[in-house]
């Protein structure tokens, strides 16, 4: 039996591949509570918007952040956005 890292949790898969990549991309400031905040915002998202969403709002939280708003701030209006939705069913939007 297998258990599972916490909601929002890193794995040392994640965080090995997210620190190779923040360096590929000139990245030093990545904080393991920016990495939670992220994580959580893309599990709420893919459960309670869709799951195609989850990736595509990380990358939105990103541009936000690169055009000077702070990671906690985004992640946290994002988890808002999420909280005041109806529940969804889970599929995809148009079908």
């Amino acid at each position: 039996m297998t258990t599972e890292p916490a909601a929002g949790a890193a794995t040392a898969g994640d965080s090995e591949w997210l620190t190779e990549l923040a360096s590929a991309l000139d990245i030093t400031d990545v904080s393991p509570a920016d990495r939670i905040a992220l994580l959580k915002v893309a599990r709420q998202v893919a459960h309670g918007v869709c799951r195609p969403a989850a990736p595509l709002t990380t990358y939105l939280l990103g541009v936000a952040v690169g055009r000077g708003a702070d990671v906690q701030t985004a992640a946290t209006a994002a988890s808002r956005l999420v909280a005041g939705r109806p529940s969804s069913t889970g599929a995809e939007p148009g079908r």
